[in-house]
């Protein structure tokens, strides 16, 4: 159980560090897996990152009433679904990139065939994770559907899709913009907060509400992303900048501008704290949480 008294920022640090332990005990957990393939899964796993999901999933169980411990199979399964999608978004084939959180990306690092191969075995082995250690079967059940439901064809495996696609587009709208980061960045986000509610015993209305806030912060996520592309600094950020505008891709800042990029973010953020105001004063962390999305700069 977290301090309710504790600085935002060092509990954040404190629940990184917790995440980080679990999931080096889950890859040496992983039985007879070939040396560089697990070498290949843990360089990407451990490369550091927010850890924004799996933080998500606790704070949604402890704010459900729930013991976070209990929801760290849930927390590290999302990670690794995470990091298996960016070893993939890094691909030649897919965004090109070199950097990622600062080191060379998986297929520099290993080879294109071993990157793909880690990202599967990630992906993989949360589904695992989440069989196998998460103790009500049923809360199993349903967490595996959220997540397989986040991750694949109706959610962020399809949002790439169209992200790619939108590429090409001779009229995008908003309403386009919106629809492909809902898939692509708020789903998964969704996920972490239903897995973390689910464990912590939530209600419907509460499931529905936390569904309704990671939606936002989805969204305002993507935005403050789009937005730090134009404006940030690349080696706080630990990848390229600018590479989103140079390839022409889809952004909020390139369809309706940066100061109504910042407005629109600020209205989601809004808009997700008031989804959870129902929960008080137990959803004090993930109000905190959101007004760190909105002013990060990494």
């Amino acid at each position: 159980m977290s301090d309710s008294s504790q600085p935002f920022k060092e509990m954040w640090s404190n629940l990184q560090t917790l995440v980080n332990r679990q999931l080096e005990e889950a890859l040496d957990q992983s039985g007879d897996c070939p040396p560089i393939l697990k070498e290949a899964m843990s360089y990407s796993l451990s490369a550091g990152g927010k850890r924004l999901r799996p933080i998500l999933v606790l704070l949604s169980c402890e704010a459900c009433g729930g013991d976070q411990s209990t929801a760290l199979p849930a927390a590290c399964a999302i990670e690794m679904v995470h990091t298996y999608s960016l070893i993939h978004d890094d691909l030649p084939a897919m965004d090109d990139d070199e950097l990622r959180r600062g080191l060379p990306t998986s297929h520099i690092k290993f080879g294109e065939a071993n990157a793909i191969l880690a990202g599967d075995a990630l992906l993989t082995r949360a589904f695992e994770l989440l069989a196998n250690q998460i103790e009500v079967k049923s809360c199993a059940a349903a967490c595996c559907v959220d997540l397989a439901n986040a991750a694949g064809a109706v959610g962020m495996v399809g949002g790439q899709v169209a992200d790619l696609e939108s590429e090409h587009l001779e009229n995008p709208t908003l309403e386009i913009l919106e629809a492909i980061h809902k898939r692509k960045t708020g789903r998964l986000i969704c996920s972490a907060l239903t897995m973390g509610a689910r464990i912590g015993g939530a209600d419907p209305a509460t499931l529905k509400n936390l569904e309704r806030y990671g939606t936002c912060i989805g969204l305002a996520f993507q935005i403050t992303d789009d937005l730090l592309d134009l404006t940030g600094d690349e080696e706080k950020m630990g990848k390229g900048v600018r590479k989103d505008a140079d390839h022409g891709k889809l952004t909020y800042p390139s369809l309706i501008g940066v100061e109504e990029s910042r407005r629109r973010s600020q209205n989601l953020i809004e808009e997700a704290c008031l989804s959870i105001a129902p929960l008080g004063s137990h959803g004090q962390r993930l109000e905190e949480l959101a007004h760190f999305i909105l002013e990060r700069d990494y």
